[in-house]
């Protein structure tokens, strides 16, 4: 398994990060299962886990926990905060009063006494971004966490948070977590080389685009059914235009893919960690084979006609749906727009 720096803070992580949304009730609900799955990863050579207090309400974190005790100080362990972790609206969000709180409830889950990246899981326009960048710096002085990050962020609000840390001498966002794949290359127009300029590592999640290049969706194959699915019928729905789109490229991928003798799944993860702005792809296996599919694509490399074709199928810097980009521009809000 190679390895990239993160950003420019000297740790070296592995180019798969292993993600843990599946983890629980929100896909594999056997904790013993989600435990082999996670040692397999590291003994595979992933050196770095991705995981969030709201991944089905804490559980995920508890299933971390316990995978890796014994084995905490060779793990490069993040975690997220932001989401509602219950019906009071002060247990949410990004000010101090809850991330206080927030990282505590983490690290009791992860049964660990620091927290290697901490990340902001979605940008606010409520909450000062120095009072959020203030409390994460006060964490870090205290020794519960190492390094900040931010997870869907718009290009501006990347560029405020670096010159807010810079000003007001805090510690800054070291690292920037959004989707990408060969069907949501927004990114590539504005954040990837964003976060280049800025020297902040990328760990981009979703290299599957939520399973439509895992070779589950195809053409022959009609609608299929999953609870997520279900949960976001604007990106799953095959009666919407722009998802017949997808799938149209999709077929096109397969056959680029069974062209140059690999899966699907090779192809897209390797596409996702050619980019020069990646640092880590995060992973997001429910089971053992799905792990086992996905790091067969460690050691591909594509060749540049390959490259060529890909960008003939999806241009760059767009997304085939937009509803799947991973972070909105509030100027672009009904409410921003109206005059």
């Amino acid at each position: 398994m190679r390895h990239n720096m993160l950003g420019r803070s000297g740790v070296s992580v592995s180019r798969f990060c292993l993600g843990a949304m599946m983890f629980g009730a929100w896909g594999n609900p056997h904790h013993d299962e989600s435990i082999r799955i996670i040692h397999t990863a590291l003994d595979a050579g992933i050196n770095i886990i991705d995981t969030a207090d709201v991944y089905a309400q804490g559980e995920s974190e508890e299933i971390v926990g316990k995978a890796i005790e014994g084995r905490r100080d060779d793990i490069i362990l993040a975690t997220k905060f932001h989401g509602a972790m219950g019906d009071d609206p002060n247990r949410q969000g990004s000010s101090r009063r809850w991330i206080i709180r927030a990282v505590e409830d983490s690290l009791r889950r992860l049964r660990t006494d620091y927290i290697d990246l901490y990340q902001v899981h979605r940008p606010r326009t409520d909450t000062d971004i120095e009072e959020t960048l203030g409390a994460l710096t006060d964490l870090v002085h205290q020794g519960k966490i190492r390094y900040l990050g931010a997870s869907t962020f718009p290009a501006s609000q990347i560029v405020e948070a670096q010159w807010v840390a810079r000003e007001r001498g805090l510690q800054r966002f070291l690292t920037e977590q959004p989707a990408y794949s060969i069907l949501v290359r927004r990114v590539e127009d504005d954040i990837l080389p964003t976060c280049q300029r800025h020297g902040m590592g990328v760990l981009s999640y979703s290299p599957l685009t939520g399973g439509w290049l895992s070779g589950r969706w195809r053409k022959d194959a009609g609608q299929q059914e999953s609870s997520r699915a279900s949960r976001l019928p604007q990106r799953f729905d095959l009666s919407q235009p722009a998802n017949q789109r997808k799938l149209d490229a999709v077929e096109e991928l397969a056959q680029l893919a069974d062209a140059c003798g690999l899966t699907l799944i090779q192809l897209a993860i390797a596409f996702v960690l050619t980019h020069p702005a990646i640092t880590s792809a995060i992973i997001g296996p429910r089971t053992l084979e799905q792990l086992e599919g996905q790091l067969a694509a460690a050691d591909v490399v594509l060749e540049p006609d390959v490259l060529d074709r890909i960008d003939q199928i999806v241009a760059p810097g767009t997304t085939v749906n937009p509803v799947d980009n991973s972070f909105d521009n509030p100027a672009l809000a009904p409410a921003a727009r109206r005059r």
